[in-house]
């Protein structure tokens, strides 16, 4: 998705956060957007394992019968 932006892109988008936001509130953003990533990754993550229990548990389920 994020592979044709290139440099010149990312400078572009760059210049218009900085237009729209200030560059006070950049960091801000920042740490907010890498927080909500990383509670996105945790609970996907979390998913994943919950998922992958249940299948463990009912493939011991089967092969107890």
């Amino acid at each position: 998705m994020f592979n044709n932006i290139g440099v010149s892109g990312l400078i572009i988008i760059l210049a218009i956060a900085l237009i729209l936001f200030g560059p006070s509130k950049l960091p801000q953003l920042g740490r907010a957007f890498g927080d909500t990533l990383r509670e996105f990754r945790n609970s996907t993550r979390g998913m994943v394992e919950e998922e992958d229990h249940e299948a463990d548990s009912q493939t011991k389920q089967i092969a107890e019968k």
